[in-house]
């Protein structure tokens, strides 16, 4: 049989973050050992009804069963305006501000596309989900990344970027509440980023995927928007993935600048042909009905992050509290490298949970793992109870 060599891209690849876990837990699964998944951040509760019913009601129009208008329907993007108006106080024309995408990872990876051409330089705010730096590498971009640690309350230090790589970036990605802190952004920093980004004429693209994923009511977390003049150079990306768990049902959406969103729009008319129609009305029913259930979910991951903080403590296992997201952001024990305790972790006890290395840059992420709050309190507790054991 012929052998093809994979292109360069490929081969530049870092390792896929579960793969080694996957080895080891398959390994463990083979003994006969009751696997907790701590690992990979897929809600575990239920798409409510409302939308299911929607989706089916849809489903069954004979017009919803032809090619999707690439951009999305007018209808969706209005219901995205008309969500972002309410939420966050933003005013969007849904016909030049929003773009449908088939989950918001889809429209981060090909962003970078549209704007980066080889040799352009993008900074990324890391620890990081991997798939910034990896669109930005199938671009033929150099990523600089900007680490952001504990001591800067997981920030990333905006003046640690020479006045020479300010004008040299093409953009600049960040994602708050972030995952895999869970740090949330205060409008300060905002600010201080929109007016670097107009001054050196850098994108800003704000992965916003867990806004709704909040434990403060009083704090909610923010859009880029609701900063003045961010329209003039950024982009932001949600999803309707954790805040309705619609993870499998592949529905999200850039908003922003008119230019930036139709230029991302132009890669989607040549890679893709849109999203179902019956998934983007149910995707409607999502953004006019939701809230009240997204509400009831907040509650139940603020009694899971509660039972896990306190568990957690008492093993004497140090932990940010999140703020935000289902994610728990943990520092490995002192005497153990982070892979050997993660492993260590899974081969006696079964628990599996996520490296901290294995987000964007190594080095932000060393000395720490990710605790995902996906399964119920009774497994989280049953975690804690072996966890306390080792």
């Amino acid at each position: 049989m012929s052998q093809f060599k994979m292109a360069d891209r490929i081969a530049a690849l870092p390792p896929y973050l579960f793969a080694e876990i996957d080895r080891v837990k398959k390994e463990v699964k083979a003994r006969g050992v009751d696997i907790i998944s701590l690992g990979i951040g897929d809600p575990d509760l239920p798409t409510p009804d409302f939308i299911i019913e929607a989706l089916y009601a849809s489903a069954k129009k004979p017009e919803n069963h032809q090619y999707p208008d690439y951009v999305g329907l007018r209808t969706f993007r209005a219901a995205v305006a008309d969500w972002y108006k309410g939420r966050f106080g933003v005013d969007l024309d849904p016909d030049e501000e929003v773009v449908s995408l088939i989950g918001s990872k889809e429209g981060i990876a090909h962003f970078p596309l549209a704007y980066v051409n080889p040799g352009d330089l993008v900074l990324v705010c890391t620890p990081n989900y991997p798939v910034y730096g990896i669109a930005t590498n199938f671009a033929g971009g150099r990523v600089k990344y900007l680490p952001m640690s504990e001591d800067n309350d997981f920030l990333p230090d905006l003046d640690s970027v020479t006045d020479e790589e300010w004008e040299q970036a093409k953009m600049i990605f960040t994602n708050f509440p972030n995952n895999p802190t869970s740090a949330c952004v205060p409008k300060s920093f905002y600010e201080k980023l929109i007016a670097k980004a107009k001054a050196t004429n850098t994108i800003v693209v704000a992965d916003a995927a867990y806004t709704e994923m909040y434990y403060n009511p009083a704090n909610k977390p923010i859009s880029v928007f609701e900063i003045p003049g961010a329209k003039d150079v950024a982009i932001e990306f949600h999803s309707l993935s954790k805040t309705y768990n619609m993870t499998g049902w592949r529905i999200g959406m850039a908003v922003g600048n008119a230019g930036l969103v139709k230029g991302l729009g132009k890669i989607k008319e040549n890679v893709d042909s849109g999203i179902f129609q019956a998934v983007q009305e149910a995707g409607i029913a999502a953004l006019q009905h939701g809230d009240p259930y997204a509400e009831k979910f907040r509650a139940i991951y603020k009694e899971r992050r509660d039972i896990l903080m306190a568990g957690l403590k008492k093993i004497g296992i140090s932990c940010r509290e999140p703020e935000a997201t289902f994610y728990a952001w943990c520092k490995v024990p002192q005497g153990y490298e982070t892979k050997a305790f993660v492993t260590k972790v899974l081969q006696e006890t079964g628990v599996v949970v996520t490296p901290g290395n294995g987000f964007g840059m190594p080095q932000a992420g060393d000395g720490y793992f990710r605790i995902a709050m996906t399964v119920g309190k009774d497994r989280i507790e049953e975690a804690l109870s072996r966890l306390a054991k080792m």
